[in-house]
């Protein structure tokens, strides 16, 4: 028996392996785990696994460059390929030249896969979303300028606001040059200075519509600098530019009618604005007449010429209060003096003499003591009624 090296070994397998035609062009349907992708050769190595085996697996990366999704750990999928084994580490594997998911199309996934992507970013964030100008003087319009999209947002925009500018933007809406010829369109509208951007096309199949599902589409509406509406013609599902741009319309007319106001219902705002302005004009007037009256009146109150007539009833009221106040203390006196009076008159001794006394004066002085006076003294006598002289005969020191 002959002695044979491995690599003999090893390149004996694989050219069996090669050379086996039910092994070459087969479809493997199983589950991807342990996925890598080799960021500096491009290549994908991963397995495929069931619920008893795994058979490894490589996709190279001119195979790889076609995939429109990224393969993912769990992934139920169908792999293309034919079998051949590796001759240094004398393994078999699945050399894979396509991978179609399973149950799903490869387009699907990978739109859900960017939209995952492009999420994370906060490309749809509502944060980023615009305003719409509410008179914009340039409309923008990104679309084919042979389609209908383009007539119908002229005809809205005729009927509805002919004070705006159109700037329309011819573009490829459909196939490979798609996704450039709209971006470079958005570019164009936002450099001529338009106000808000409309970019879409009328309605279409699925393959029709994918170039607004493209990452360079969705880019170009998110980085445009003026506000963009997306109008692509469908009704249920919302394409890539749709969830990026900062308002959605169904349709490039519902864009227009959007991106525009009615010039009809402008005319009656400013009516209602002038009526508005009118009223508060008159209530500015009244109120601003009705603080003049009443300065007018505070002038008047606080004037000299009314301050003195103040100060004159002022006086007057004094007055009469003064000369009440001098009759009630004169009165008060009158009757004290009164009163005093009919005291003093009790007490008079003109009262005493007139019930029969006399006084006794010596010169001026009356005469209270008999020692005062002396025998042959003459003394004035004083009656109740007249009065006489008389010479004293004899005096009596004792009290009658």
């Amino acid at each position: 028996m002959p002695v044979i090296t491995v690599t003999q070994v090893n390149k004996y397998i694989a050219s069996k392996l090669k050379g086996d035609r039910l092994l070459q062009g087969i479809m493997v349907k199983g589950e991807i785990s342990n996925f890598v992708h080799h960021y500096k050769s491009g290549h994908c190595y991963f397995s495929l696994k069931d619920k008893e085996s795994t058979l490894k697996a490589v996709m190279f990366a001119s195979a790889a460059a076609r995939l429109k999704f990224e393969p993912e750990d769990g992934m139920a999928v169908v792999a293309a390929g034919s079998i051949s084994a590796y001759e240094r580490d004398g393994v078999y594997q699945l050399y894979v030249n396509d991978i179609i998911p399973e149950g799903v199309g490869k387009e699907s996934v990978a739109l859900e896969q960017l939209k995952k992507k492009l999420a994370a970013e906060g490309i749809f964030s509502q944060e980023h979303k615009r305003s719409l100008p509410v008179m914009p003087k340039k409309i923008g319009v990104v679309t084919s300028l042979s389609g209908a999209a383009v007539q119908d947002v002229i005809n809205v925009l005729t009927r509805r606001y002919p004070l705006c500018e159109l700037y329309a933007v011819n573009a490829i809406v459909q196939g490979e040059s798609a996704p450039q010829s709209i971006s470079q369109g958005i570019l164009k509208a936002e450099s001529a200075g338009c106000d808000v951007v409309i970019v879409g096309r009328g309605g279409g199949s699925s393959e029709d519509l994918s170039p607004f599902n493209t990452e360079a589409v969705a880019r170009a509406v998110y980085g445009c600098k003026v506000p963009v509406i997306s109008a692509v013609g469908h009704e249920v599902d919302f394409t890539l530019a749709d969830l990026a741009a900062d308002m959605r319309a169904p349709t490039p007319s519902a864009a227009a009618e959007l991106a525009a106001p009615d010039i009809n219902q402008l005319a009656e705002n400013i009516d209602n604005y002038r009526r508005r302005c009118e009223r508060a004009a008159l209530e500015a007037v009244e109120k601003k007449i009705s603080a003049c009256n009443s300065l007018s009146a505070r002038l008047v109150s606080q004037s000299p010429e009314n301050w003195l007539k103040l100060m004159e009833e002022k006086l007057m009221n004094l007055e009469k209060r003064a000369e009440t106040a001098a009759l009630r203390n004169i009165e008060r006196n009158n009757a004290a003096l009164a009163e005093k009076a009919a005291r003093l008159d009790s007490l008079s001794p003109l009262k005493v003499m007139a019930r029969g006394y006399s006084l006794v004066y010596s010169g001026e002085e009356l005469v209270r003591d008999s020692a005062c006076i002396s025998k042959g003294q003459t003394v004035k006598l004083r009656f109740d009624k007249g009065s006489a002289e008389a010479e004293i005969i004899s005096t009596d020191g004792d009290n009658i």
